[in-house]
């Protein structure tokens, strides 16, 4: 089994071509307004160039009105959608595209009942609870993840070259979300760490 790895927040076309080339499978545009990585919908165009054929994007929103998911749509059309906020199940199922459910691991998280509730999404992505709906690189308890899960997983929250092997091993996800864990700065990647990560998720793959 290969994970997959996703390298959200990017703000800039060089750190799109270099997350690629890097080695990643997804890339995330946060188009939340109050991220201090938003990526408002002019610089969505001009980042869509350097995707590659066969490099998934996905357009992350918080209680978004739905103008402003089907403009992202317009202008990525073959994008995922993933979201981080109140939104019930119709409101994610609506656009008839693909989307990723986040769960913030709070003391009270369900991921049973949310599995449940939205039996419509591609995937669930559980992450630390954050006042800026990720990126805050925090931690969580990866022992309160079941074993036994009927949604394909993605595991986000504090992920970086150094344990994302141990996070890997232990709870064996589909795919693997980093963002602030390959910074400089929020919304600057650093080429080096995106290597790192990737070639550190390789290991813990071949392991």
């Amino acid at each position: 089994m290969r994970t997959r790895i996703k390298i959200c927040g990017l703000t800039r076309e060089a750190d799109v071509a270099a997350a690629i080339a890097a080695g990643a499978d997804a890339i995330g545009f946060v188009c939340y307004p109050k991220s201090p990585r938003y990526v408002p919908p002019q610089r969505l165009r001009a980042l869509s160039r350097e995707l590659g054929v066969f490099t998934a994007p996905v357009l992350l929103f918080v209680n978004a009105a739905s103008d402003l998911v089907e403009g992202a749509l317009a202008i990525m059309p073959n994008a995922l959608l993933q979201f981080h906020g109140a939104e019930h199940e119709p409101a994610c199922s609506r656009y008839q595209r693909p989307y990723i459910r986040a769960i913030a691991m709070t003391e009270d998280a369900d991921i049973a009942h949310v599995q449940s509730e939205f039996a419509s999404a591609t995937a669930l992505l559980v992450d630390a609870p954050s006042d800026d709906f990720g990126g805050s690189g925090q931690t969580f308890s990866w022992s309160r993840l079941p074993a036994q899960r009927s949604k394909l997983l993605v595991l986000a929250g504090g992920l970086n070259a150094e344990n994302v092997g141990a996070a890997i091993a232990e709870v064996r996800p589909y795919a693997v979300d980093v963002s602030s864990g390959v910074e400089d700065a929020p919304g600057v990647k650093s080429t080096t760490k995106m290597k790192l990560f990737v070639d550190a998720v390789r290991r813990a793959d071949q392991r």
